[in-house]
């Protein structure tokens, strides 16, 4: 009750500063930008009063001040003119916002409820097929914030800062904090930022795109994005095999129940990479659902702030500022998104350079915006990212390296699996082949959003930005996303030209099955999926963490990536697992050896538990099957406060 009291104020005063700075959007798209805003501001004012008074109610408290205050100069700063009306595009957007934006809202509620530690009948807690790597990462840093001081350490690597854009999860910290279950703190947040993202897709693409229906095609090309990977999954499933079997059921069994068998997902062995966005990032990845949450807001801005047909109508000082703000506000939330925004800008302040009459006028605006960003961003880069990308790079060479096509040259020696285009033909589908011929069209609109993209695409061809490789995609999906206005709007120039062609329909539901089947197969997966990440008794010991250790105590445990001492009680663990912290730049080696010494030979390895200032010893059946424990040492070395059968939990005394 508490928190969704403190979301609808930050919600509502989000809608009032966008009422009074920008009046002359549509009322649409007030709305969207106004909670969006309302949403980057909860993630943003608690976070900083937290470097003065903790992650606490105090802090949430006085972040309330700070919202007054920003409202107050939003208020003095307000644009006096009458704002714009509903009209009959208000209303036909609204029609397709619940045609499209409101199914997928739907869906993704179901997926965020199925996939978000899901208690079943016996109290084990389960998740989905995408969710089952990353959740319990961020299930740490939401629980593992709470009442933190700030700067905060990694929850699993006590003494290393949290460099991790966090905003995201401190969002849902703040739910928490606030007497939300922790499913629920996970839940509700992310599937209003899912809503968000489908509304505001389809808000820009009314304003990047020509025609009415082509709002609805974008979206639809964004989100349900998937490629022709089904033709590996039923090649020759038409009809019947050598061996005398039918096996489409089967095949379909096989997408339906194997783990990562979906068309737009098997690295091996069909390098089928371009995963669908619902399905593989928005639901699991967290911080990318918050930086699109953010940044689609920030294209809309630089869009209608800087396009040559829109600014005269709505641009103005007030957006640029706003746009400045919220583009600096976006390291800590998404680096991706950030670095996203800024080649996208980079490129559209090329292209207006070469082509735009007044381009004095408009350099001075786009240094305006830059500036303002750039004051905002660069603390944070510099005291977050950079140091850790620089210390990585200086130690293992695994950030920031020249590497060309991103995953389909695995070993960055020019060595592609696939030829070039049909690497992308093959994962993006037929879209990929519709932008090219867009892009032959002489259409300064078309090319103007190509510019944008471009640096984008350019960066994410060209740069590897940390050890996994696949994480390039955050880029090129964003630049895939302007791609997707002018492959809409060059369907929709196709679509008339086949007029009076009586197989058109015919070849437009050919062309929708060829499109959208691979997202549909790995959407239907991911509704079926479920996998035991808790069990009951691990559950169990986890609450029990909870409720009778101090927070923030240390624990030491082993390395396992479905830890109920971190994910579930916010505890810190000495080392977690390589599956994040290598790609969060962290050689986990000597944390790796002391635990593994101190398990085995307690008595001979207690100094480690003053290295890494150890409160507590938990041993489960993961650290019993990964370590030879010697567990009569530990009875007799310190005292036994838990045990339910799964696990036990040992007090080691203080000094």
């Amino acid at each position: 009750m508490v928190a969704g009291i403190y979301l609808a104020v930050y919600l509502a005063s989000g809608v009032m500063m966008v009422r009074w700075l920008l009046p002359r959007r549509s009322p649409m798209a007030r709305v969207w930008l106004g909670c969006s805003l309302g949403l980057l501001l909860m993630m943003w004012l608690p976070a900083l009063c937290a470097f003065w008074l903790n992650f606490t109610w105090a802090a949430h408290g006085a972040a309330l001040g700070l919202l007054a205050a920003g409202m107050a100069a939003c208020y003095s700063l307000r644009d006096r003119r009458a704002p714009s009306s509903w009209d009959e595009k208000e209303t036909s957007l609204l029609r397709q916002c619940l045609l499209v934006a409101l199914p997928l809202t739907v869906l993704s509620g179901y997926l965020q409820y199925t996939h978000t530690m899901r208690v079943d009948e016996w109290g084990n807690w389960n998740v989905g097929q995408s969710t089952y790597g990353d959740l319990p990462m961020h299930l740490s840093f939401i629980t593992g914030l709470k009442n933190a001081a700030f700067p905060a350490d990694y929850p699993f690597c006590p003494g290393e800062r949290l460099s991790y854009p966090f905003l995201t999860d401190s969002l849902s910290t703040s739910f928490y904090l606030m007497g939300c279950p922790l499913q629920l703190s996970v839940i509700l947040p992310g599937t209003l930022m899912m809503a968000l993202c489908f509304v505001g897709v389809m808000v820009l693409a009314r304003e990047m795109t020509f025609g009415r229906k082509t709002v609805v095609l974008a979206a639809l090309l964004f989100f349900l994005n998937g490629g022709l990977g089904f033709l590996y999954d039923f090649d020759q499933a038409g009809g019947w095999e050598a061996d005398g079997t039918l096996t489409v059921v089967e095949r379909l069994e096989t997408i339906l129940t194997g783990y990562y068998k979906t068309p737009t997902n098997q690295p091996d062995p069909n390098n089928l990479r371009w995963s669908n966005v619902i399905a593989d990032l928005m639901i699991p990845q967290r911080t990318l659902l918050g930086g699109w949450c953010m940044v689609v807001p920030c294209f809309y801005l630089l869009y209608t702030c800087f396009d040559p047909s829109k600014r005269m109508e709505q641009g103005g000082l007030r957006g640029e500022i706003l746009l400045g703000v919220w583009a600096g506000a976006l390291p800590l939330i998404h680096t991706h998104s950030f670095l996203a925004l800024a080649l996208c800008s980079l490129g559209m302040l090329v292209y207006d350079m070469i082509h735009d009459p007044g381009r004095k006028q408009l350099l001075l605006r786009y240094l305006r915006y830059g500036a303002i960003a750039a004051c905002l961003a660069l603390p944070q880069l510099i005291c977050f990212t950079f140091g850790q990308v620089f210390q990585q790079d200086a130690e293992s060479g695994s950030f920031l390296r020249l590497w060309f096509n991103w995953v389909n040259n695995p070993d960055g020696d020019g060595n592609l699996r696939d030829f070039y285009l049909w690497f992308y033909v093959k994962n993006v589908g037929l879209p990929v082949l519709a932008l090219i011929f867009a892009l032959l069209e002489k259409n300064s609109h078309t090319r103007r959003l190509f510019a944008g993209a471009l640096p984008i695409i350019l960066a994410a061809e060209l740069v590897r930005f940390q050890p996994n490789m696949y994480d390039n995609n955050k880029l090129l999906y964003l630049a895939w996303l302007l791609c997707c206005m002018i492959v809409a709007d060059w369907c929709a120039v196709l679509w008339r030209r086949l007029k009076g062609l009586r197989a058109r329909t015919v070849m437009a539901v050919m062309a929708a099955v060829a499109v959208f089947l691979s997202a549909g197969l790995t959407l239907w997966r991911e509704c079926v999926s479920s996998y035991q990440a808790f069990s009951a008794k691990a559950v169990e010991a986890g609450v029990y963490v909870r409720d009778n250790t101090e927070e923030h105590s240390v624990f030491m445990s082993g390395t396992q990536h479905l830890n109920p001492v971190s994910s579930i009680a916010g505890r810190s663990t000495v080392c977690g697992p390589d599956l994040w912290l290598y790609y969060h730049g962290f050689d986990t080696t000597e944390r790796k050896r002391d635990i593994a010494a101190f398990y085995e030979n307690p008595e001979e390895n207690v100094a480690v538990l003053q290295k890494y200032d150890v409160d507590y010893i938990y041993v489960s059946s993961y650290e019993r099957s990964s370590y030879r424990v010697n567990e009569d040492a530990l009875e007799r070395l310190f005292e036994k406060v838990y045990e339910n059968g799964e696990a036990a939990v040992y007090r080691v005394p203080e000094g």
